[in-house]
């Protein structure tokens, strides 16, 4: 189905954004069930109201190597109203590089989470955290709220310079990916979210931000499923040769192709990329970590040619604070950052993707936020 001329795209944007906030809604709920299980609101009434991250671990008997996890969790408990930060750090929640640990503050709702036991400065006078368990118990037992409390519980080396498996790995012995190579039916439902995803949205990004692709002979689009974003591509430019690089259990279950220019190759991004004018990656980076997105960013400059000769990235991916005026939009972003945790993604800001490209060896990049939730970024070698 063409995009409705009922609708322009920025409706369609926005729409999308409006599902997906409902759809992750219920990460909020899930945020609250796994702050009850570490006893966070505690942990903030016994420094007295007011806690680093830091010390948060440290009263929640929590490794220091989960703080990064603790922030994001906290980022969905403030932007959600449970906890806030003090005016003074406030601007650290938009950039975690910049070296300063926000201060978190109990609110009026969080008080009422501290148990009437719980030491600390200020007396208790009612706790609905009981309450709050059993109303939030399908969460508190649902494997993704258990996964999170697990993997901050999951004993490590105390040494640990990083934490250890995912959450998702901790629950099923395996990562998503591994999963999904021996689970038929797992792997459907990614391919066919993935498929329909780029379906939607690859209309929108070649109607009105086709120019990204001009001037472009080959284009290999890497962990491409089944073949939705590059079908479309190749379709409104003819002349240009498109490649669809995914693994050989994906590749398997691959349509067959009746455009011509569209070829597929079973492969391993992580090993190397196949040789293009230009290297294609929608909603690829925030699976993975800062090291493995840096390994595969290696692997993109070693396939595509200078920028003089045209050589360039092309990322579809969330860019966190991208509009940050846009209250609804941040919010779903950062509830999305929480639920991609599980699979050991993240979903970054600027100043975290400066990061990786400056550590692959990249010398410039353009931010485009203007596919809602998602941003285009045009990266050059």
């Amino acid at each position: 189905m063409a995009l409705s001329s009922e609708y322009d795209s920025r409706e369609l944007l926005q729409a999308q954004v409006e599902l997906w906030n409902q759809t992750y809604s219920f990460m909020k709920s899930v945020a609250l069930a796994v702050a009850l299980d570490l006893r966070i609101a505690d942990a903030i009434h016994c420094c007295g109201g007011a806690a680093t991250l830091s010390q948060i671990l440290g009263e929640i008997g929590v490794n220091p190597c989960k703080l990064a996890g603790l922030r994001r969790l906290m980022r969905v408990l403030t932007v959600s109203g449970i906890f806030t930060i003090q005016p003074s750090s406030a601007e650290a929640t938009s950039s975690e590089s910049d070296g300063r640990e926000p201060v978190y503050k109990l609110t009026t709702a969080s008080r009422l989470l501290v148990s009437s036991n719980s030491g600390g400065e200020s007396s208790v006078t009612a706790s609905l955290s009981p309450m709050l368990n059993h109303v939030l118990s399908p969460f508190r037992d649902s494997p993704l709220s258990m996964g999170l409390t697990a993997w901050f519980r999951h004993d490590e080396d105390e040494q640990a310079p990083r934490p250890g498996p995912c959450p998702f790995t901790l629950m099923h012995g395996g990562t998503l990916w591994e999963v999904s190579g021996r689970d038929h039916a797992v792997n459907a439902s990614v391919n066919n979210a993935m498929a329909a995803d780029s379906h939607f949205l690859m209309q929108v990004v070649l109607k009105e931000f086709g120019d990204i692709f001009h001037g472009i002979n080959s284009l290999v689009d890497v962990a491409g499923g089944l073949g939705g974003a590059a079908v479309a591509i190749a379709a409104a430019f003819p002349c240009l040769k498109c490649t669809v690089l995914d693994l050989p259990h994906v590749v398997a279950k691959a349509p067959s192709i009746s455009i011509g220019n569209v070829q597929f190759v079973a492969g391993d991004m992580f090993e190397s990329i196949p040789l293009a004018d230009a290297v294609f990656l929608k909603w690829i980076f925030h699976d993975w970590s800062d090291d493995e997105c840096i390994k595969i960013l290696k692997n993109c400059k070693q396939a595509i040619p200078s920028r003089d000769a045209g050589g360039k990235v092309i990322i579809i991916d969330i860019v966190v604070g991208s509009k940050s005026s846009d209250t609804k939009l941040l919010e779903t972003q950062i509830i999305c950052d929480l639920d991609i945790m599980k699979i050991g993604g993240v979903e970054r800001g600027e100043q975290e993707w400066k990061k990786i490209f400056l550590e692959a060896g990249f010398n410039d990049y353009n931010i485009m936020p203007v596919l809602g939730l998602r941003s285009i970024i045009e990266l050059y070698p």
